[in-house]
């Protein structure tokens, strides 16, 4: 049986945070920047089940959990999110898209919004995914990149 780090509530509240540490780079191992905007950053993701995957993370001052944000936060990092969304569904045409936070890993506040497609893996569940993922191919990224910067300008 999986137990929760021994330090799991120091991570909570910031302690070693790859996300706060990694500061706003423009691309990182995992993805590529789309959006940088005042309360998160966009990233277009390098691997992934279904094209368009993308993680929304929180800037700012470390939160683990929306209930950290103030009003003001929550409706800005919502707004954003969402804004990723639509640039997606504008992009991908997709028949459906999730929004998930989880965060059971590495408990900083992030979205991942995946688009669902005709030929979607587990059409009626979640969407598995992790790093054993396939790349998706460096001229299709860059250029889905270059397209959704564009939609969310």
């Amino acid at each position: 049986m999986r137990e929760w780090p021994a330090d799991w509530n120091e991570r909570k509240l910031g302690k070693d945070c790859p996300m706060c540490e990694s500061g706003r780079p423009d691309e990182t191992e995992y993805g590529i920047r789309i959006k940088a905007a005042r309360y998160s950053d966009a990233y277009l993701q390098r691997r992934g089940l279904v094209r368009g995957y993308c993680i929304v993370i929180r800037r700012g001052r470390h939160v683990a959990e929306p209930t950290e944000l103030d009003r003001a936060e929550a409706s800005g990092y919502w707004a954003e999110v969402l804004d990723v969304a639509r640039a997606l569904e504008g992009a991908y045409m997709p028949l459906k898209i999730n929004i998930s936070m989880l965060g059971n890993t590495l408990p900083h506040l992030h979205a991942h919004i995946l688009p669902r497609y005709s030929d979607d893996p587990a059409p009626f569940g979640p969407l598995p995914f992790g790093l054993e993922d396939p790349a998706f191919p460096e001229d299709q990224l860059r250029n889905d990149a270059r397209a959704l910067e564009e939609r969310l300008r």
